[in-house]
């Protein structure tokens, strides 16, 4: 590990290089939007929301998976980015059946709330109005394809902090879905263990409780940061849930 200088926004910073641009970004109080980052588990880069322009790359690069370099000059928030970030939250807006107002999720829905802070008045191209199916074939939960973004959140928590693996990704392009076990529904899976983590770590309605109301259910994730600090330090900590 190797202390790096770099600069953010025009704010010369000190890293680690094994750290990556977003923990840098956060820890010096800079915003850059995520979708399918969280704390506590693997990052993929999947939802591109993260994406930040340095000087000298002719591509952008996604914060999340982009270390810092000595010298390394960023910019999060330039009218390119902006653009691009609309772009894709309206992509991800007609890609689905989210319909807002009557979902359990409402108003505590991670997608809703980058809709605004991006700028999102209305989407611009045409929605696709998938046929996709609920799965309510488990006696706690549901799974609703629609609201579905691909983050890989529930992937990435029940395979690294759970351990049972349950969940995958099926299909090609318009055509990719999460599945459990080898596509069969939910409530026989026999590898989930009913921890009901994917549904807390969802950033969409795709994944509830059964018995919610709409705009009643609210997701909580500070419960990462209490298992994976125990796990890896072998501590104990308290967890402020006004944090997240």
């Amino acid at each position: 590990m190797a202390i790096v200088t770099l600069t953010i926004d025009g704010e010369q910073l000190s890293a680690k290089d094994d750290e990556s641009l977003l923990q840098v970004a956060r820890q010096h109080k800079i915003d850059i939007p995520t979708l399918c980052h969280l704390d506590g588990i693997s990052d993929v880069g999947a939802c591109r929301l993260c994406l930040v322009e340095v000087e000298g790359w002719t591509k952008l690069a996604p914060a999340c998976t982009t270390r810092p370099l000595e010298g390394m000059v960023v910019h999060t928030s330039t009218d390119r980015l902006k653009k691009y970030r609309r772009m894709i939250v309206g992509l991800l807006a007609s890609e689905g059946n989210h319909q807002c107002a009557v979902c359990t999720v409402n108003n505590h829905c991670e997608l809703q709330n980058l809709a605004y802070d991006v700028g999102l008045l209305y989407v611009r191209v045409p929605y696709l109005y998938p046929d996709k199916h609920i799965d309510a074939s488990h006696e706690s939960f549901i799974l609703d394809h629609n609201r579905c973004v691909l983050c890989t959140r529930c992937v990435r928590v029940c395979h690294e902090v759970e351990g049972a693996h349950v969940w995958d990704i099926a299909g090609r392009g318009i055509d990719c879905e999460i599945i459990s076990d080898l596509n069969q529904p939910w409530g026989s899976s026999e590898s989930c263990t009913s921890c009901g983590k994917c549904v807390l770590v969802c950033p969409t309605g795709a994944l509830v409780k059964k018995g919610e109301s709409v705009a009643e259910m609210e997701k909580h994730t500070e419960f990462l940061k209490y298992i994976v600090t125990a796990r890896r330090k072998g501590e104990w900590i308290s967890v402020d849930t006004d944090e997240e």
